[in-house]
């Protein structure tokens, strides 16, 4: 997994890899690597040699970075012009070295560039952009290439304007993008990744990212703010059957969903649970004649009583209220198995009154709150700083949290954190949290431990809703049919 770090913890390590090394040697690492990336770019634009580079610098070592970036790319012939945003606070050594190669000072955007680097702020920046940073990227997403492309916009370590721990943006969590924060095509960062690449809202500032290795990695102390898993390590967790297996010892999830008001919501969670690694899976609920009608292998019952052993439970989706759905929580919560805890079971939580409950049970429980679910829970909203809301529920809960959203995050009650990079809008539909609970599930039911079973489920789910969207709009069912494909694919290697 690749490990996220705080800006405390980026700007210690800087000090710590500087001491050992050459002044500016740092800068002309980040600088190299900046360049080459911007070339690459340009590569596709017909090459450095005669392209059109705007440089907006602000203050300090991030409009360093970008005047010596730009000074590489003068001396392969662009025409670098840098737009100085505090002229009196310019980087002295990144515009002598940007004026000896030939770039020049501006006091205008203009009209046409080929690539515009964002070094006006990084990662020691706070709130959204102010004027003249703010009028100056605004007139710089606008501008053209000659030939009536749209320039490219690269910003330097983290698109200005963001809040670097967070991800929030200056607009407000959820805000569309604010004009006074970058939205950049490619992302260039030093050294590691910091959370406002990964999660929140500034995520989608971001474009595609590029992580320069300047040699801070042995540097970095301490707990990451999170991680994130990547294809390798979910294929690695994903359960193998082996010569030995047989439907019992793969594991049996049990799935406590839906109703006779809502059998939607069984047929889809256990659509999830079928495509798991689990060699069984047991329904107990109103809707067990719809269940069959859609998964025949499935054995279903009326009640959880009745259901027989399984591995794993997962409760919730369209259950419903009253005091027939509140035995049933109370039958899977009293069982000596992980849990999952989805929409209306966690709709019962709310009111406190199964707290005890759920602190005395030895096996872990897994809640599945999207935002509005979790401002109930918690008392209050998530905020600008998702991480660490989820986490400090996990704590008051004892319980992993798997917050729904486009960059999901998992929140164990360890302290540890982790986001999904592979979420996507197009899940943003009815019942596709059902679909995911069911998978959860399964992957409990099957052994994972908690943190790497919702990992593992928000990854996959998020891939299979990118292949459903490939058709057109998606719903539920396409989501939930493409859930064999994509594990198919994931564990084929």
């Amino acid at each position: 997994m690749i490990s996220v770090w705080r800006v405390a913890d980026v700007r210690n390590a800087e000090q710590a890899l500087m001491a050992t090394l050459p002044p500016g040697t740092l800068m002309q690492r980040a600088a190299a690597g900046l360049a080459r990336r911007c070339a690459l770019l340009l590569a596709d634009r017909g090459g450095v040699y005669g392209a059109r580079v705007l440089l907006l610098v602000g203050s300090g070592d991030n409009g360093g970075d970008a005047l010596y970036a730009g000074a590489r790319l003068a001396r392969r012939g662009a025409r670098v012009d840098a737009l100085l945003l505090a002229p009196q606070r310019a980087h002295p050594g990144g515009l002598t070295a940007l004026r000896a190669a030939g770039g020049r000072v501006t006091d205008a955007v203009g009209r046409h560039a080929d690539l515009v680097l964002d070094g006006i702020v990084g990662i020691g920046g706070s709130g959204g952009l102010r004027e003249p940073a703010a009028g100056a990227i605004a007139r710089a997403a606008e501008l053209t290439t000659p030939s009536g492309g749209r320039a490219t916009l690269v910003a330097v370590d983290v698109p200005s304007g963001v809040a670097v721990d967070t991800g929030a943006l200056p607009g407000g969590n959820g805000d569309p993008v604010p004009t006074a924060t970058v939205r950049a095509d490619t992302t260039v960062t030093f050294g590691c990744l910091k959370p406002a690449l990964a999660v929140g809202p500034a995520a989608a500032c971001v474009g595609q990212l590029d992580l320069v290795d300047i040699g801070l990695r042995p540097w970095l102390r301490g707990a990451p703010a999170f991680e994130l898993p990547g294809r390798a390590d979910v294929a690695a967790w994903w359960p193998r059957l082996t010569p030995a297996a047989e439907k019992y010892n793969r594991g049996v999830v049990g799935v406590a969903t839906g109703s006779v008001t809502y059998p939607g919501a069984a047929v889809l969670s256990v659509g999830g649970a079928v495509a798991g690694p689990t060699g069984l899976v047991r329904y107990a609920g109103g809707a067990d004649t719809q269940v069959l009608q859609h998964h025949p292998s499935v054995i279903a019952t009326g009640r959880v009583a009745d259901a027989g052993r399984v591995q794993a439970w997962v409760c919730g989706s369209g259950l419903g209220g009253g005091e027939s759905a509140a035995a049933e929580l109370r039958a899977v919560l009293a069982a000596p198995v992980p849990v999952v805890l989805d929409a209306d079971a966690l709709t019962m939580l709310v009111d406190g009154t199964w707290s005890e409950q759920l602190r005395s049970r030895r096996a872990p429980t897994v809640i599945t709150p999207h935002d509005r679910e979790f401002a109930r829970l918690a008392g209050g909203t998530s905020g600008a700083d998702r991480v660490g809301a989820a986490l400090r529920l996990a704590a008051w809960m004892q319980a992993t949290v798997l917050l729904k959203g486009d960059r999901t995050v998992v929140a164990g009650p360890d302290g540890r954190a982790f986001v999904n990079p592979t979420g996507t809008p197009a899940l943003a539909t009815g019942g596709t949290g059902d679909v995911l609970a069911g998978l959860l599930g399964s992957l409990l039911a099957a052994g994972l431990a908690p943190e790497r079973a919702a990992l593992a489920a928000a990854y996959v789910h998020g891939l299979a809703g990118r292949e459903a969207a490939r058709g057109g709009p998606v719903t539920a069912v396409e989501v939930a049919a493409a859930l064999r494909p994509v594990v198919a694919e994931l564990t084929s290697g």
